[in-house]
């Protein structure tokens, strides 16, 4: 929210968090007056969704932009964000998964209130509008908007950090509000000509020149308005839990999340798994990292074992979305095309293989078969995260425990290791305890994919529910 136009600004922060979803983008911008908002979205890139044309008709000193990756619904147009609700008029936008969808849907149902997509910030956003017109018929002030949040806060159970545009008190106002807990990430900037921007990660605030103001703590809402200084209100706050995977994998290295820099979280990590390398005695020549995300422990780790780092494979940064294949070589095919291999740096080597995490291990089985075929005396794996036992039902696409490589072994993690390395084809394997990533992340959060203690409770119809909208959604992608 700005004195100026803000269309462009949000389409260059779009492309800062593209890492965050390349399905589809959408960007929506309020008049000044709050009599006229225009909603633009497309699948997609950013600069695929959005393309000048459209940051034309995007006119306004206030709005919110999204790039999407489906948790929820199948990443059709239809559930492309922002979206707009008429009365009273508001753009809304979020990062997260909302649990109770279909209770919200049936709800809203009994109110003559009507979804149009599968997305789950569309109930979120039929819930404050709502409560606004239950508050009053028009010119809502900012104390409707609070109490309109708390129903949100009531209602919407799960992960989310929304930002909304919408007239308050005559005046444009732009609202940050996290769920009680905290899980999804958000950041608030300040710029020097008194615009606010708020963003899941801070590189969309660098790359625009904010200084980095607020971090909303769980259970916050913040009202901004350009020039004017936040107004912060507590509605509701439970357990802290952060989810910890945006440290590990998700977020971008540069970003700062909830006052964590994450590059210096990924080092850490690396130190922790190399100690653990050491202590169980695995000899290699050189540390591979699968790129990216793996680099930065991948750096510690060497430093720790005091082995070269070596670039193994080159990554083919246009490649775009491998999406599923029909057969087995075409899938090798396509990881080809996005790594291949530098046998100089690997023939008649012992390899130590760094990676983030394993969801699947679809891809880790290929990886280590190129390296064998370019030459490797052996692979060692190593993973700077613990096993991946139980599903994600706060906004990362594992939710389906079925698909969780990790979920088929039973016992603690030295029982798991070498179970996992053979199933993979590597020589060994190493995953980073539980313990030893609580002494690096140091703090509260939420690590449920990896120990089951999930900051909500769960009903079995909400998991029932999840499970069948990620099956429809991978069904349809590979029908």
């Amino acid at each position: 929210i700005a004195k100026t136009e803000v269309s462009a600004e949000l389409h260059l922060a779009l492309q800062a968090i593209q890492h965050r979803g390349q399905d589809s983008a959408g960007i929506g911008t309020m008049r000044a007056d709050g009599r006229q908002f225009i909603l633009r979205h497309g699948l997609g890139t950013v600069p695929q969704a959005l393309q000048e044309k459209d940051l034309v008709t995007l006119k306004g000193p206030a709005g919110v932009g999204h790039v999407r990756y489906p948790t929820i619904g199948q990443g059709t147009i239809e559930d492309a964000q922002p979206f707009f609700y008429r009365q009273p008029g508001v753009l809304m936008a979020h990062n997260g998964n909302v649990t109770n969808y279909r209770e919200l849907q049936d709800s809203l149902a009994s109110r003559s209130i009507h979804l149009l997509s599968h997305c789950d910030v569309e109930p979120a956003l039929c819930e404050f509008a709502d409560a606004l017109m239950q508050a009053r018929p028009a010119a809502h002030t900012l104390q409707d908007a609070l109490g309109a949040l708390g129903s949100i806060h009531q209602r919407v159970k799960g992960s989310y950090s929304i930002v909304a545009t919408l007239m308050l008190d005559g005046t444009p106002t732009l609202i940050v509000f996290r769920d009680p807990n905290g899980i999804r990430p958000a950041i608030i900037g300040k710029r020097h000509d008194g615009a606010w921007l708020a963003s899941s990660e801070s590189v969309a605030l660098d790359v625009l020149d904010f200084e980095h103001a607020i971090t909303p703590a769980p259970g916050e809402a913040i009202f901004l308005r350009p020039g004017q200084e936040p107004i912060r209100h507590q509605l509701q706050s439970a357990r802290k839990a952060p989810c910890i995977f945006e440290h590990i994998y998700f977020a971008r290295p540069d970003s700062i999340i909830d006052g964590k820099t994450v590059y210096e979280q990924r080092m850490g990590y690396g130190r922790a798994l190399g100690e653990r390398v050491r202590s169980k005695g695995i000899q290699a020549d050189v540390v591979v990292p699968v790129p990216d995300t793996a680099r930065p422990a991948a750096a510690a780790m060497a430093e720790e074992l005091g082995l070269p780092l070596r670039e193994g494979f080159i990554k083919n940064r246009y490649s775009g979305r491998t999406f599923i294949m029909p057969d087995q070589n075409t899938r090798n095919a396509a990881l080809r095309l996005k790594l291949n291999t530098l046998p100089s740096e690997v023939r008649d080597r012992h390899v130590l293989l760094v990676d983030d995490s394993i969801v699947r291990g679809t891809t880790l089985r290929r990886v280590i078969k190129l390296l064998r075929k370019a030459g490797a005396k052996s692979v060692h794996l190593a993973i700077h995260s613990p096993p991946v036992r139980n599903p994600c039902y706060y906004g990362i696409d594992m939710s389906t425990q079925e698909e969780l490589f990790a979920a088929q072994f039973n016992g603690e993690t030295d029982t798991v290791e070498p179970l996992a390395a053979e199933v993979l084809g590597a020589d060994s394997m190493t995953y980073l305890p539980v313990e030893a990533l609580d002494k690096v992340f140091d703090g509260p959060r939420c690590g449920a994919c990896f120990d089951g203690d999930y900051p909500q409770a769960l009903s079995a119809e909400m998991q029932k529910d999840i499970v069948a909208d990620r099956k429809s959604a991978r069904d349809n992608e590979s029908a």
